[in-house]
């Protein structure tokens, strides 16, 4: 959906933020991956569920790892970053690493994930770090043209991913954000 340019204000997400966080992502997947996966993994999936998880994933984030939530002009929380140091495999590395950027599926298209991501690759280069990497499905053809919009592209890196038995590989992206 295509509206007009959403206001938002982009903060740190709070504990109290993880139940809107957590609705936001599990629709997103629902809504993203549509088609790329199959489709009982998706309709099983719980915002509940999932915001007991991202609760405690956030209450025991590691240092260097920043959430933010986008907020619309009532103070609705419409769209959610997570980033901090590429991880590779248990290795972290100088780079940063995008894990996460969900917006509300009814507000796609308003600008909100481009104002996530130029504040998460805006804190990434103020921190030093030289790239920003991601990981995206292969076949998700409108994220990765968001991210290639946004200075990203492909770096030749693959990864294998299975979701009940079903390959959806990922591609890595990256950004040169200093030097």
């Amino acid at each position: 959906m295509s509206g007009p340019q959403a206001r938002v204000r982009v903060r740190e997400m709070t504990l109290a933020d993880c139940d809107r966080v957590s609705l936001i992502r599990v629709r997103g997947w629902q809504n993203a991956y549509r088609g790329l996966m199959p489709q009982p993994h998706l309709d099983a999936m719980d915002p509940i569920a999932d915001a007991a998880r991202r609760r405690d994933l956030f209450a025991r984030a590691p240092e260097g790892v920043a959430n933010l939530v986008a907020e619309d002009e009532g103070g609705e929380v419409v769209g959610w970053a997570c980033h901090g140091p590429y991880r590779d495999g248990e290795t972290r590395t100088a780079d940063a690493e995008l894990y996460a950027l969900y917006v509300d599926t009814g507000r796609l298209g308003a600008g909100i994930g481009r104002t996530l991501l130029q504040e998460s690759v805006r804190r990434c280069r103020a921190a030093g770090h030289a790239r920003m990497l991601l990981w995206v499905l292969e076949g998700n053809t409108r994220a990765r043209r968001f991210y290639e919009r946004a200075g990203f592209g492909p770096d030749g890196a693959e990864e294998p991913f299975e979701v009940d038995g079903v390959p959806v590989p990922e591609v890595r992206y990256a950004r040169v954000l200093n030097g």
